[in-house]
């Protein structure tokens, strides 16, 4: 295969997914500077490696690269609490209703929130899955795990993200019935 047609398959196989690499980088990194890195790191480490590359799936490929990247940098550097950043998580999506609007944000918010607080190989999993689409094979291909390991995965982090929002709400109706046991209505 000469250089072109090289350059042509690769964006034809993997540069199309660069989204899709983000995405899971910024998951993984919680800071779109550092996915930016992150992913740019993998789309040359894939270049470089794409003539050894035999399948036809690039974006299974590419999210690969960017698992092991990541997980290769945290392991050479301390771990520091993930924070969640308003400006970074919040949902900036127009409408014509501000409720609406409002409603949703908070939506959006309490979700990325509750997927922040779970472990990470339960994260990874409801975002390769519910985030990217991936299949269960795909994920297990990406995670490099078996295949019952990657479901029991996703059953065990819907059920955490369950009741984490379950446990919110329980939390917030709490609130308004103790407040108005207080001011005695």
């Amino acid at each position: 295969m000469d250089h072109q047609e090289k350059i042509a398959r690769f964006e034809a196989l993997v540069l199309r997914h660069l989204d899709s690499a983000f995405n899971l980088a910024r998951w993984f990194t919680h800071n779109d500077d550092d996915a930016r890195d992150l992913v740019q790191e993998a789309a040359l480490r894939a270049f470089k490696a794409f003539e050894s590359f035999k399948g036809n799936d690039g974006k299974v490929w590419l999210l690969v690269i960017v698992r092991n990247l990541f997980y290769t940098s945290i392991s050479r550097k301390p771990q520091e609490p993930a924070v969640f950043d308003e400006e970074v998580h919040g949902a900036g999506e127009p409408s014509a209703n501000p409720e609406v609007l409002l409603f949703r944000d908070i939506e959006s918010r309490l979700v990325r929130q509750a997927i922040e607080q779970l472990g990470p190989e339960f994260r990874e999993v409801l975002v390769l899955r519910e985030l990217e689409g991936l299949s269960y094979r795909e994920i297990a291909a990406v995670t490099n795990s078996p295949l019952g390991t990657v479901m029991s995965r996703l059953a065990r982090g819907r059920e955490h993200l369950r009741q984490a929002l379950a446990s919110y709400m329980k939390g917030r109706t709490g609130q308004k019935g103790n407040r108005n046991a207080v001011s005695g209505k």
